[in-house]
Parts: C-alpha cells; sequence; structure tokens
C-alpha cells in the first residue's frame, strides 16, 4: 500500500525495540535486538556491566550502535521500505549519559554508508567508552555533596523536580569529572541517552528533549533554563569551568513536536530512507510511555513490572522530595509525576512463594493462593475498623523512601499509635498477601495525592505490565487509589516505542490553531484516531467512598511506619 509511515523507537536497558505505524495509528511491523543475545560479544548481562564493589552499573556505547544497525537490517529484510518513513521519533532509557570526543561532529556529519555506525563511531567519537545506567548508585558522595550546596533535598526538587539521586545525571557528571579528569577534559558534548540517539539519526548534535533534561537535576523546571548553580557545583565552582559545562551540555529543544531537521544522508544511501524523512526530539522512556495512549490530566499509570512505577499527567507542579517531576513531554502547561519503586514484583512474588511452601501447593497457578488470601483478608487485616494491620516489604533497599532491605509489620489504630506486630497479632504468611499489595498502593497514594489536588483522586487509572493481568491486584489498586472513572488494562506492548511512534506522526500531522501560535495538543491529536474499546479494557470500578476514606485515614500511621523502618535500618 502506497501509505505514509512513522518509526518509533526505544533504547531500552536490555534491548533496543522498533515500532512501525499508519496515520491510523495501526501496526505495519515491528522489531528489537537483545543486547545480551544479538551483541552477545560485549559480554553485558541483562544489557549492562555491574562493577559491586564500587556500585557502578554500566553499559557500552559502542553496543548500542551496533544493535541499531541489525536492527535497522532486520526492518530491511522484513519488507519494510523505509522510503514510506516520514517522521521519526524515539525513547532512550532515562539519566544514562554519552560523553562525545571533540572529533564526534566531524565523524558524524560525514559518516560513510558503505560501512557501520559501529566501525565509525566506536570508539573515536567518545571521550568515554561507556555510559552509567540508571541502576547505578556510585555517586553517594557526589549526592551529598550538591544537596548540601543547594540547601536540602526539598530546595533541589523545587528547583528540578527530584531531590539529588544516584542515577539523575548532574551527579553523575560530578563523578565522572572527579574520578576521569582528563576524559572529561576531552569531552566536548554532552548527552543523555535520548538525544545521543537523535544526534545519531541527524548526523550532528541534538538538542535535550524538554522532559528527558528534567531527569538530570541541572534544569530548572519553572524558568526553563539550566540553573547556573548547579551547573557550577558540577562543573567546579568558577566561572570558566561553569560556561565550560554549558557549552557540553548545548541547548534544549521547547516544543516536544518541532522537527529538529531531516535525517542523515547515511541513513538514506545505506538502508533508503527518503532525504525528506523528518526527525522529531526524542525523550526518556517514562515520558514516551504516556504518549502511548491519550493520558489526561489526573489520569495514573501504573506499571506492574519488575519494579513498580506510577505516571500521572497533571496541571500541578508541586515539588517533593518524595517523587519526581518532569516537564510533559508535548505540551506546555503539564507535568508529568513519577513514583518509582525497585521492590515491585520481587516482593509480592517472594510472599506468594513463601506462602506457597507454607500450604504444600503444587497446583499450576502460583497466584491461586495468593489471590485468594488477598479476598479472604479484610481490609486492612481487620473486621474491626478501628485497628488496622501495617506492613512494609523491601526484599531489596527502597528508593521510595530511601531504606535498607528489610520487612516490618505494625498494628495501628484510631489514634495513629504504631505498636510492632506479634506473631499472635498477625497470621504470617496469610496476611502478608493482601498487606504487601496494601503497602506497596498506599506509599503510592501517599505521594500520589499532593499531584492529584483538589480532590487527591486520580480521574482514571490505566495498568500495564506482567501483573496488570492479575485482577486482586487491580481490584485494590482500585480500592486504594479510588480513580473516579474506574481501573483499565492497557491493551499494549511495546508502549513506550508505540508512544514515540504516535508522536512523529503528531509533529507531521498536528494542525495549528487558527489565529493563535501554537498546535493542537497531542492528546487531542491522540484521541480523535484512538480505538478506546480496542485499545484498553475496564478492569475495577474504582472510588468506592467507605473503603477509600478507610485507606485514607490510615495514611499519616503509614508515614509513620516507614519513619520507623528507615531508622531501625541505620
Amino acid at each position: 500500500m502506497d501509505e505514509d509511515l512513522f518509526l518509533g523507537f526505544d533504547l531500552s536497558t536490555q534491548q533496543i525495540k522498533a515500532v512501525v505505524i499508519n496515520e491510523e495509528l495501526e501496526l505495519v511491523v515491528e522489531s528489537n535486538v537483545e543486547f545480551d543475545v544479538d551483541t552477545a560479544e560485549y559480554g553485558t548481562k541483562k544489557g549492562v556491566f555491574t562493577n559491586v564493589e564500587l556500585n557502578e552499573v554500566y553499559a557500552p556505547v559502542a553496543m548500542w550502535l551496533k544493535a541499531l544497525d541489525i536492527l535497522l537490517n532486520k526492518l530491511k529484510h522484513s519488507g519494510l521500505d523505509f522510503a514510506k518513513i516520514k517522521c521519526i521519533s524515539g525513547a532512550g532509557q532515562q539519566h544514562g549519559s554519552v560523553y562525545w570526543s571533540k572529533e564526534a561532529a566531524s565523524l558524524l556529519s560525514s559518516l560513510n554508508p558503505a560501512e557501520t555506525l559501529e566501525s565509525q563511531l566506536a570508539p573515536a567519537a567518545f571521550s568515554h567508552d561507556m555510559s552509567p545506567n540508571w541502576q547505578d548508585h556510585s555517586t553517594t558522595e557526589e549526592c551529598d555533596f550538591l544537596e548540601n550546596k543547594v540547601g536540602g533535598p526539598m530546595r533541589a526538587a523545587e528547583v528540578t523536580g527530584s531531590r539529588f539521586h544516584h542515577r539523575f545525571t548532574g551527579p553523575q557528571i560530578l563523578r565522572f569529572r572527579r574520578q576521569h579528569p582528563d576524559r572529561y577534559l576531552a569531552t566536548a558534548r554532552i548527552s543523555l541517552v535520548s538525544n545521543f540517539f537523535a544526534s545519531l539519526w541527524l548526523g550532528t548534535f541534538a538538542p535535550f528533549d524538554r522532559s528527558d533534561v528534567c531527569g538530570m537535576n541541572l534544569w530548572d523546571i519553572s524558568d526553563e533554563k539550566w540553573d547556573e548553580d548547579l551547573v557550577k557545583y558540577v562543573a567546579g565552582d568558577s566561572e570558566a569551568e561553569k560556561e565550560e559545562l554549558l557549552n557540553k551540555l548545548g541547548h534544549v529543544e521547547p516544543d516536544g513536536g518541532k522537527s529538529l531537521g531531516l535525517i542523515s544522508d547515511y541513513f538514506v544511501k545505506r538502508f533508503g530512507f527518503s532525504k525528506d524523512c523528518s526527525i522529531v526530539s526524542v525523550t526518556g522512556d517514562n515520558p514516551s510511555t504516556i504518549l502511548a495512549l491519550p493520558l489526561r490530566p489526573l489520569d495514573v499509570i501504573v506499571s506492574f513490572g519488575t519494579s513498580t512505577t506510577l505516571l500521572i499527567s497533571t496541571p500541578v507542579y508541586k515539588p517533593s522530595p518524595s517523587y519526581h517531576l518532569f516537564t510533559h513531554p508535548t505540551s506546555k502547561g503539564l507535568y508529568m509525576g513519577m513514583l518509582c519503586y525497585c521492590n515491585g514484583s520481587l516482593a509480592r512474588e517472594q510472599i506468594r512463594d513463601g506462602l506457597n511452601t507454607a500450604q504444600n501447593y503444587s497446583g499450576s497457578d502460583p497466584w491461586e493462593l495468593f489471590n485468594a488470601s488477598v479476598e479472604n483478608t479484610p481490609c486492612l487485616g481487620s473486621f474491626d475498623t478501628s485497628k488496622s494491620k501495617l506492613g512494609i516489604y523491601f526484599p531489596l533497599p527502597e528508593i521510595i523512601p530511601d531504606c535498607k532491605s528489610g520487612t516490618w509489620r505494625f498494628l495501628t489504630d484510631d489514634t495513629g499509635e504504631l505498636t510492632d506486630a506479634t506473631d499472635a497479632s498477625w497470621n504470617i504468611p496469610l496476611d502478608d498477601a493482601r498487606a504487601i499489595l496494601e503497602s506497596q498502593n498506599l506509599s503510592m497514594r501517599l505521594r500520589a495525592e499532593p499531584m492529584l489536588s483538589p480532590s487527591g483522586q486520580p480521574h482514571r487509572v490505566y495498568v500495564v505490565g506482567g501483573g496488570s493481568k492479575n485482577l486482586s491486584f487491580c481490584k485494590l489498586l482500585g480500592q486504594i487509589l479510588g480513580p473516579a472513572d474506574g481501573v483499565y488494562r492497557l491493551e499494549l506492548s511495546n508502549a513506550c516505542a508505540l508512544g514515540s511512534a504516535y508522536k512523529a506522526l503528531w509533529s507531521l500531522r498536528r494542525k495549528k490553531i487558527l489565529n493563535e501560535d501554537s498546535f493542537e495538543s497531542f492528546d487531542d491529536f491522540l484521541a480523535d484516531r484512538w480505538n478506546e474499546s480496542s485499545m484498553i479494557s475496564k478492569v475495577d470500578q474504582g472510588y468506592q467512598p467507605e473503603i477509600w476514606h478507610r485507606y485514607g485515614s490510615v495514611l499519616n500511621a503509614f508515614s509513620k511506619a516507614e519513619d520507623l523502618a528507615i531508622n531501625s535500618s541505620k
């Protein structure tokens, strides 16, 4: 068929994925490359190298170059006509940084289509051959230094949308400068994974994306500019060093739908792309995920995956050290709120396995006993509404809150006072099944409510990830978060790459609003083409006033329980 096509990529931790859609949002082709399998010669495990002694996690940049070449060849062999692709966008794993050499600009602009990206750019185009990964925890000293400089975690959140975190790029750049001063001096440009990827497509350095730049702890979200004090602290505390780092960073594109330019001749000659193919800014993987559906203000996405992640589209900029706020990737006046927990499926599965072992379960569904216990255990573990059971389960050290691993069980009453639960008061492991879900959902509600002003409730909750197929998970999520219009399962695979493809389509086809210097919003554009009945299914009614208020009554006690867990683990 002679139709225009739109390409979206997702350069994630373990693989690179691509989806191609047409103007009706129909999937034309998709493909992926797994780093550990398809680029096995690099020797990564789950896409990264890990230095346990130094808490470092990083990935070889050259591996990504090779993977992109493999992926494009896979798409070509599938019969995809690259000449039909009119626009390309993408997503990159957030917070990772790439350090370009002083030869990089020349190399990018003069690529030979007869040779691979890997052979021409690696290692010469990079002053550092590795990219720190979002799982990296090596920057404790740098985070403490920056937090002291700026005046504490709340001040950092007010300016940058987040307190200082190990994985955020500002602390990572500071550590790179301290650990590798010669390589830092040899660096001409610093990119995130997102605009590194865009730079490859353009054949020149791409600007930062308006949303992904917020994951650096360097960008002043309210004033929409680099915070020069923070840049100065990272650069070395002199005006000259600050200016040097500002030059290495470059600028940020404020329009998430603006074309950054046309595709590099390298891809035109090597793969047959049209020379008129446009490149749109590449954002982070989480911002791209919220573009996979027309997410309205006060809608929420919860991902039940290896980690548990909550994403909110909100008009409220109310920063806190407890969560992240980013500029919305496409819409001015909106923000993306994010909560990310290490202990997602691991904590749930640990309790599930303990329950199955205790009951000598031998059935085919490993969640059968767990789900039955959730359904048969009353709200907060008690039919007496004046008494409640609260548990905290961290098999791994947690990000939110910042707490070491451990398990804590408490009892509380109407006064909100906490006492340690005894074996006689807590039926282990049966009570733990409901308590782990309540614990994870209460933590999300506690932190999401300020972003959901004034009611504290979301409009809709969309669930994704492997756990979204478990109705017990969805039902309890609906009871605790209380979405006014219910809980919906999003029936999509590769949501992140798909969001990028949707953004590419919007960029090229969005209409200018009459008598205004603006374009139709991404959400309105997508909603006009979105076939809701085929994309989502309602799995829970959501808001039930009595039970929602019951859970609300223990939020203060739950916050105290977290504080006790934090203090007991120090």
